[in-house]
């Protein structure tokens, strides 16, 4: 199993590799006018901040996209001669297993250190956030109040048996909110948790949070686990029908008293090779400006990594909350005791 899992993922490398030409090793030349960037982020703002950032700067941005771990192990087969200047993810826990490869190189910015809060940074300034997610409890306002909502550990309670929607374990949202609980109420308390949990799973994991949202409105559970970014979508997109079924739906912030709601991010860091460095170190400083904060949050719903940024007014409509301020690269370290407590206790 082991061996046909390792030639499934060196398949998928080779494939990505194959089929990707916005980059390749001879475009990586000496040109200072291009950034060469490996991402694994999908969203509409993404395109509009590479067009404005060149605009800006007159640097060209090239782009593969992938999963994360695709364009890992792509950058490790490529070795020195690999043409990605930047590695974009979404999740703390894929840029400390950039970190941990030794694929990202230490830099230096004011501009990054000053606005990017530390708990969202790597210490030695190898990787950055620039938007953070907050993974919160949807509900069914017809069916449950906000007072019966408070923690995720209270989730747990066989009051929620057959109610809770959720997707699966292989999820990396999952395994980073079970890692951060790992972080603050240790590996018992978190498997016990997420035992009871499982037995209050309203169907087996299905989809992705959009999927979980939508059974939610379709009555198939009570309260739902997702990023709170989907959910706005949802409520700002163009289907009035959908729109309307989830009038009924609302977003709880959990643990507000004590450590705060669960949140992660979406980072980069410069990768050890890169081919120009300052042009990556440019467009990271660019990420954190106020105007491509504002693009982040207007545009994909995310929360700005600046503290002096404002939320959509969308997502500023479900109030202020309290924020779990546990240094996010936790999340990586403690992956794979979550994945393997979430095997253990069934959670698929």
């Amino acid at each position: 199993m082991l061996r046909l899992r390792r030639f499934l993922q060196i398949a998928a490398v080779a494939a990505l590799a194959i089929g990707s030409t916005s980059i390749s090793a001879a475009q990586a030349d000496d040109s200072e006018k291009v950034v060469n960037i490996y991402s694994s982020r999908h969203y509409p703002s993404d395109d509009q901040i590479y067009k404005l950032f060149t605009e800006k700067t007159g640097i060209q941005v090239k782009v593969i996209q992938g999963k994360a771990e695709e364009l890992l192990q792509r950058i490790k087969l490529e070795g020195e001669s690999s043409p990605a200047d930047l590695f974009i993810t979404v999740d703390a826990g894929n840029l400390w297993r950039a970190e941990e490869d030794k694929l990202l190189q230490p830099i230096k910015s004011q501009e990054l250190e000053e606005h990017v809060p530390a708990n969202l940074r790597d210490p030695q300034g190898r990787w950055y956030a620039f938007s953070t997610r907050a993974r919160v409890i949807i509900y069914d306002k017809k069916k449950v109040k906000p007072s019966e909502l408070s923690t995720y550990e209270a989730l747990a309670d066989p009051k929620w048996q057959g109610q809770i929607l959720v997707r699966s374990s292989n999820n990396i949202y999952n395994q980073s909110l079970v890692a951060a609980m790992i972080d603050s109420i240790g590996e018992e308390k978190t498997e016990a948790w997420a035992k009871g949990l499982v037995e209050n799973f309203a169907r087996k994991p299905q989809g992705g949070d959009i999927e979980q949202i939508k059974a939610l409105a379709a009555g198939e559970g009570t309260v739902a686990i997702s990023n709170t970014y989907y959910f706005a979508r949802l409520l700002a997109g163009n289907d009035e029908q959908l729109k309307k079924s989830l009038a009924h739906i609302g977003v709880f912030f959990p643990n507000q008293q004590d450590r705060g709601t669960h949140i992660n991010v979406s980072g980069a860091g410069v990768t050890v090779y890169a081919p120009h460095k300052e042009n990556a170190i440019k467009f990271l400083e660019f990420m954190i400006s106020p105007e491509v904060q504002r693009l982040l949050t207007d545009v994909n719903f995310e929360f700005p990594a600046r503290p002096d940024v404002k939320p959509a007014d969308i997502v500023a409509s479900w109030g202020t909350f309290k924020a779990d301020s546990l240094h996010v690269s936790a999340l990586g370290k403690n992956n794979p005791e979550a994945v393997e407590l979430m095997d253990r206790v069934g959670w698929r």
